[in-house]
């Protein structure tokens, strides 16, 4: 059907496409789509320059699992809607991926945000999502080195922690790298002289990150404030 779900190999040439520039006009006209099946498709999983094929295979069929009905759970405020949230989480993770997020980091992160504890071991990532250990694995990874899950033991497993202060170890973690990008283009522009072309742009980019690494920190410092002061 013209509008209905891509197979995987329609997604390969969908890659294929985005890798050759091609437009999703030009995409959807070789598949006999329609432009608005290509541009849904792409913008739902990692946007033109993060599609990948096989990823966004993976999260069509884990979007199909979570729709199925699923038993209402009980929890300590009472009765549940399960379905709702389980739509939720499937576009909170699109949004993530619109934002470049990749699907499988951005379907693990969620999962984190909306359990209960805002943690899970590694079993539990993988029955949940129905996905291999070595994916959830490479997840965590990704995360992890942007200051998005912490790591706890759990006798003699890991847990991955998602906590209040997420956001801000985050931030901090953006801060340390807008320190870098200073710290490199600035040696950069010493060494071209900014007399030279090169010189100025590369002083212009270290400048740019400075301030905006100071205010990043300035902004960062006033969010710790406000939660320290929260009841």
């Amino acid at each position: 059907m013209p509008g209905g779900r891509l197979t995987h190999e329609e997604r390969q040439c969908v890659a294929a496409g985005l890798a050759a520039g091609l437009s999703y006009a030009e995409i959807a006209r070789r598949l006999g789509r329609p432009g608005s099946t290509i541009s849904r498709e792409v913008g739902r999983n990692g946007g033109a320059h993060g599609y990948r094929a096989n990823q966004a295979q993976q999260a069509t069929n884990w979007r199909a699992r979570r729709r199925k009905p699923h038993p209402a759970t009980p929890s300590e405020t009472g009765e549940r809607a399960p379905r709702a949230q389980y739509e939720f989480e499937d576009r909170f993770a699109e949004m993530m991926a619109r934002t470049g997020v990749p699907a499988m980091m951005a379907r693990v992160l969620v999962c984190l945000f909306t359990s209960d504890t805002g943690s899970l071991t590694a079993p539990e990532l993988v029955a949940r999502l129905q996905v291999s250990p070595a994916s959830v694995s490479k997840a965590v990874g990704w995360l992890e080195q942007r200051g998005l899950v912490g790591r706890e033991r759990d006798g003699r497993r890991e847990r991955y922690v998602i906590d209040d202060h997420v956001w801000y170890q985050a931030w901090q973690v953006s801060v340390r790298s807008m320190a870098m990008w200073a710290d490199f283009t600035q040696q950069g522009a010493d060494l071209f002289g900014s007399a030279s072309p090169a010189g100025a742009r590369l002083r212009a980019t270290s400048q740019f990150f400075q301030h905006l690494g100071h205010d990043m920190t300035q902004a960062a410092e006033h969010w710790r404030q406000t939660l320290s002061a929260r009841p």
